[in-house]
């Protein structure tokens, strides 16, 4: 069983919350792309937890966990990531984790990169979160990089190539932006510091995969961000610089010939997005202050306060579709209960004209929502654990999306806990 957990919007829907819940039935977690710019929070019996390139997969001793060539690693911040697991008990161990020989490493000078590219645009910026994502994926593909494996080399080896890079990359430092050059030898000793104690972990994820299902072990695929951050499929430019939509998920995990035989889709019941770029649905002022306040919506990664908005219909049914669901769990259910009425974007509004359609480029900027409204649940619905046990405004709220979206809703969240869900069907 090869199954992939994706985000239908923007990100931020409660990926690691699912992926934490259903890893209990599978052997294998694979990240597949993305860095660490995003945060998976999850919460069970050992506390809170917010993982930013760790598969969230990693908080049960039972499964093995993966970070694919599909991803863009910061050795410095997994060293930091590991270390406050450690802090909480929780030993990683080589069974545990492993990590592709072909997963590209994210230097200090594509941070540094980052930041000075989002201060040059002023208010232009992209909202990037600064930690080097697209100049990383940019050298990627300018096939300018370091990837783990070759942490395993020798110290001539790897300072060789680090020189190499940094005389071309000194370039744009420099001579671009006007910073102070960055040396090889800096660079160098950073690899070793943080490197070196990955070692152990690195391995030829491709081989390992395959064997796994040749075995016929299970796997979840678990995806950073949502289908609207996509770089091709997304909201360009304000997406990531990865796919994180599910068809990249056997590519991005290093098993390009595998087929996906579940996909299931992360949506809130509400939205929320961090970041600049279109958000149609977002409300303001008192309705979009207490809906952040009740949702809790904060970035896990940034401690951005997120853009918040009614359940948008368009984008998610775009996102569906872009993701190629299977079924959908529903989550953050609980935060609506203190609604008189629900708020849902049903359509947009572009150019005087109505559309259910998720638009692209201009028609996208320009769009205005128009909304309509539910009837509230007036309850607290946490301690529900049956679909029986909700109320009947709250499953009217559920069928109705369930339709709009056109994908079953399997799972339903009431609580950020472990156990705090409800199975549909």
């Amino acid at each position: 069983m090869l199954t992939a957990i994706v985000g239908t919007n923007w990100g931020d829907e409660g990926k690691g919350r699912m992926v934490d819940l259903l890893s209990e039935e599978y052997e294998i977690v694979i990240r597949y792309q993305g860095g660490n710019n995003a945060g998976h929070t999850v919460i069970n019996e050992r506390g809170k937890f917010i993982l930013n390139l760790l598969p969230s997969g990693i908080l049960r001793d039972s499964t093995c966990n993966v970070m694919g060539p599909g991803m863009v690693i910061d050795i410095e911040h997994l060293a930091a990531e590991m270390g406050r697991l450690a802090e909480k008990g929780i030993a990683i161990g080589e069974k545990h984790l492993v990590i592709s020989d072909r997963a590209v490493i994210c230097m200090p000078y594509h941070k540094l990169l980052d930041e000075l590219e989002e201060d040059r645009l002023g208010d232009a910026k992209f909202g990037s979160t600064r930690r080097g994502i697209s100049p990383v994926y940019s050298d990627k593909y300018m096939k300018k990089v370091i990837r783990m494996g070759d942490l395993l080399e020798t110290d001539e080896y790897l300072r060789k190539k680090v020189e190499g890079i940094m005389e071309w990359k000194n370039l744009l430092v420099h001579n671009g932006y006007g910073h102070e050059e960055i040396t090889a030898e800096e660079m160098f000793a950073w690899l070793k510091k943080f490197g070196d104690p990955l070692k152990k972990y690195i391995r030829n994820t491709t081989a390992f995969l395959n064997d796994a299902m040749k075995a016929g072990k299970k796997i979840i695929f678990e995806a950073q961000l949502g289908a609207l951050r996509d770089v091709d499929f997304g909201i360009l430019p304000y997406t990531s610089a990865s796919y994180t939509i599910a068809s990249y998920a056997p590519i991005g995990a290093g098993i390009p010939g595998a087929r996906l035989d579940r996909v299931i889709g992360i949506m809130k019941a509400y939205s929320s997005c961090v970041g600049e770029g279109p958000f149609t649905c977002e409300l303001f002022g008192k309705e979009g202050d207490e809906l952040r306040e009740a949702g809790g919506e904060y970035g896990a990664a940034t401690g951005r306060p997120r853009r918040v908005g009614g359940f948008d219909v368009p984008a998610s049914r775009y996102g569906t579709m872009m993701q190629g669901a299977t079924e959908i769990a529903l989550t953050k259910l609980d935060v609506l209960s203190y609604c008189e009425k629900i708020p849902v974007c049903v359509a947009y509004e572009v150019n005087g004209r109505r559309t259910e359609e998720f638009p692209m480029g201009s028609a996208l900027t320009n769009a205005k929502p128009i909304y309509e409204f539910f009837e509230g649940f007036h309850c607290d619905i946490s301690g529900c654990r049956k679909k029986e046990d909700l109320p009947k405004a709250a499953l009217d709220y559920i069928a109705y999306i369930e339709k709009a979206v056109g994908c079953p809703i399997k799972y339903v969240s009431v609580g950020a806990e472990r156990e705090a869900f409800i199975t549909m069907y």
